[in-house]
């Protein structure tokens, strides 16, 4: 079966992951640190950005492929694709601009997690014989 939908927001986080990842080697080739952070606080941010982003945006992207592959709609698709590109990019200008709270990070936080618990009701409610939104 494919999966265009997940596919895209796959690709999508791809090049939102290889951004991030691009900055941790900026700022380790500018302050000529190998491993770890060598103290510089924006390249501990940093790679904490792109760390976090590690930890939720595979499973998130197991989640949408598990819904489109038991034929959730494409509003259903798209809205939580959508949802969790968003709220990954502010979560990294959150983090980026302060380490601290921040607008941006409570929206990434939030809008991961929303999409996780959408995406797992979802799927739970499939799982017991209940659907919403199926194409």
């Amino acid at each position: 079966m494919v999966l265009p939908v997940t596919s895209l927001f796959a690709a999508l986080l791809t090049l939102l992951y290889l951004v991030l990842a691009i900055r941790i080697i900026r700022l380790r080739w500018r302050d000529r640190v190998g491993i770890g952070n060598g103290e510089a606080m924006d390249l501990q941010a940093s790679i904490r950005i792109h760390g976090n982003f590690n930890e939720y945006v595979p499973l998130a992207l197991i989640l949408l492929a598990l819904m489109e592959f038991n034929g959730a709609s494409a509003m259903w698709l798209y809205g939580l694709g959508g949802l969790l590109f968003f709220a990954r990019v502010n979560h990294a200008i959150g983090l980026t601009k302060s380490i601290g709270t921040s607008v941006y990070r409570s929206i990434g936080v939030l809008g991961t997690f929303v999409m996780l618990l959408l995406s797992a009701a979802y799927l739970i409610g499939f799982a017991i014989g209940y659907t919403v939104g199926s194409a």
